[in-house]
């Protein structure tokens, strides 16, 4: 009998009893325990008064690891809960939990790295080439350098307390305006109720009629509710540039830059070389235009199928795809990928309830991952529980780094998933049973770089433009409108016949609090995948450990150091840039060979 594989997970392995797990209350009471014996050890440093000594620092630096580990523990669980049932109220009030006990920590957590800019410089020199702190020179030295642009100590810790019920508030209120969204779409059977996840996952419908009517829908259910979204979006933005401006920050991209570890030069040089080559993707959208026997695409047109017939895959079919092709690679990621399968470590059932989205969480201390996702069967779901699946070995790979060299960037933790994604999408393409299948996975695998290149690039521009405008004062949801389909007309070098203005209240990102400018790390994940991908298929072999080498560096070294160490390639120059976009730009000449 052929083995299927159960699309929901099992939370159960970690905390029993869902939210209402007693054992997760209990762990929540050790973290308070723990949070307050690191405050303890912090107080008792005092490197402004005496000599400090390795031994309480590295008595710090440790307590620091496991109270970290223990929070984002919880935290992960309290991710899952709330996604799998926007309904669940307990699980509401953890998030309100989770987000006090992230401010209380970082409450203290800040006392203790502006304490470290008290210790002299030849004093920390000597300090970082102790054995229990060498291996965490690169993170305690960011901690170091980082307070050194901060507010005083009572100050930041004002911030983080405020933070919980304004800024992170305000992330919390989209999450519930969402979670409570339904879109009526009419199917064979009946009108149906849909969630917002539901109904944008017919966005790829092969017929027409039903993607514009659902693009509609969907926006007169986001239209609906612009006036909030309105208020949530100005607000946290205003939070975050009020706090700039009091550290004396001039720029709205030195937090994501500082966050993602990379210099404004790498970032700089990759949207030049990608505007360079964006009339190779012009070409591609109108290509598919004709295919589709229209004058222009609209946006509901750009993830449509160009087939009439979608071939559509069961989980379990799915999930052998992807393990089979992983071992092509990587026998060690494709052994991970089969074991997430087994321990049911990933909730992909396509039911109501759920919030839109996909994402990967890790559970440190249990060295275990889950996936979120709503797999319905199309060649774009595989794509996604590749694309999750590949976060989810990174994680895996880092279990045995030191807890604060896991704390890898967003931008690199884009090139694992993304790098993961493109085995699968290769060996889609590959594997086609006929030339119109060909064609159609060929063309999907192009849909991601049109993503990346224009989709997220209008996000990119929208933001930019939208701060600068935040800082006069708060800006009216026409305006917003109006900012996004401007974005979006210079993104897509107006390729389009019908754009997005809601796009700014549909868009989860844009309203995220934990990571600023939450769109141009996905960009930088793709491409610089893409040179890994590259580089994989010449070494062959003797390419799995140097990979897993890569990524166990990605958390100790800024993006720069990491590939001219791993790659030999320079980030801030346009070279590698180029290069990355030319194997897209190969896939577009492909389709367009295929399609003539």
């Amino acid at each position: 009998m052929q083995q299927t594989y159960n699309p929901t997970w099992d939370l159960d392995v970690i905390f029993p009893g869902g939210s209402d797990s007693e054992a997760f209350r209990t762990y929540l009471k050790e973290i308070e325990q723990a949070k307050e014996e690191f405050a303890i050890k912090v107080e008792a440093f005092k490197p402004e008064h005496e000599e400090v000594k390795a031994e309480q620092l590295i008595e710090i630096v440790n307590h620091l690891e496991r109270v970290s580990k223990k929070l984002r523990e919880a935290s992960a669980f309290i991710s899952c809960l709330s996604a799998q049932d926007v309904t669940d109220e307990k699980a509401s009030l953890l998030v309100g939990k989770r987000s006090d006990l992230r401010a209380e920590m970082e409450a203290v957590n800040s006392k203790f790295v502006q304490k470290l800019v008290q210790v002299d410089d030849a004093t920390w020199d000597s300090l970082l080439q102790h054995e229990g702190l060498k291996e965490l020179a690169f993170v305690l030295n960011e901690y170091r350098e980082k307070a050194k642009e901060l507010l005083s100590v009572d100050q930041e810790v004002l911030i983080n307390d405020l933070a919980v019920d304004g800024y992170h508030g305000w992330s919390q209120m989209y999450d519930t305006i969402v979670g409570k969204m339904k879109v009526e779409v009419e199917e064979e059977d009946g009108v149906k109720s849909l969630s917002v996840g539901q109904a944008s996952n017919k966005l790829g419908d092969p017929n027409r009629d039903v993607r514009k009517t659902v693009f509609h829908k969907l926006g007169d259910a986001w239209k609906e509710q612009s006036a909030l979204f309105g208020q949530t979006l100005n607000h946290l933005a205003g939070f975050r540039l009020q706090t700039y401006k009091h550290r004396n920050w001039d720029h709205v991209l030195k937090e994501p830059l500082q966050i993602n570890r990379m210099k404004q030069e790498t970032l700089d040089a990759m949207w030049t070389a990608i505007t360079h080559n964006k009339q190779h993707f012009v070409k591609y959208l109108d290509k598919k235009a004709e295919l589709l026997g229209l004058d222009k695409l609209s946006m509901y047109d750009i993830g449509a199928p160009i087939t009439d017939s979608v071939k559509k895959s069961t989980y379990t079919e799915a999930s052998k795809f992807i393990v089979e092709h992983f071992n092509n690679f990587s026998p060690k990621m494709a052994d991970f990928a089969q074991m997430a399968f087994d321990k049911r470590w990933i909730e992909a059932e396509d039911r109501a309830g759920k919030r839109p989205g996909g994402f990967c969480t890790s559970f440190p201390e249990s060295e275990q991952t889950r996936i979120f996702m709503t797999f319905s069967g199309t060649s774009s779901n595989i794509a996604t529980l590749a694309h999750e699946l590949g976060h989810a070995y990174h994680q895996h790979v880092m279990n045995d780094v030191n807890g604060l060299n896991q704390r890898y960037a967003m931008n690199v933790a884009e090139t694992a998933s993304t790098f993961a994604e493109m085995i699968v999408a290769d060996a889609s393409v590959k594997n086609a049973q006929n030339k119109e299948e060909k064609i159609a996975l060929l063309e999907d695998k192009i849909q991601r770089s049109v993503a990346f290149f224009m989709n997220i690039h209008a996000r990119f521009i929208f933001e930019n433009r939208f701060y600068e405008e935040r800082k006069e004062g708060l800006v009216s949801v026409d305006r917003l409108n109006e900012i996004m389909v401007e974005a979006q007309k210079e993104a897509y070098q107006n390729a389009l016949d019908e754009y997005d203005p809601n796009f700014w209240s549909s868009k989860l990102h844009f309203h995220i609090t934990g990571v600023p400018f939450y769109n141009f790390p996905y960009t930088f994940g793709y491409l610089f995948s893409l040179g890994i991908y590259a580089a994989a298929k010449d070494q062959g072999n003797s390419f799995e450990d140097a990979y897993i080498a890569l990524l166990r560096d990605t958390g100790r070294m800024n993006v720069e150091d990491l590939a001219m160490k791993h790659m030999n390639v320079d980030l801030t120059k346009p070279d590698f840039w180029e290069a990355a976009i030319q194997l897209c730009v190969n896939d577009v000449e492909e389709f367009i060979e295929l399609t003539q």
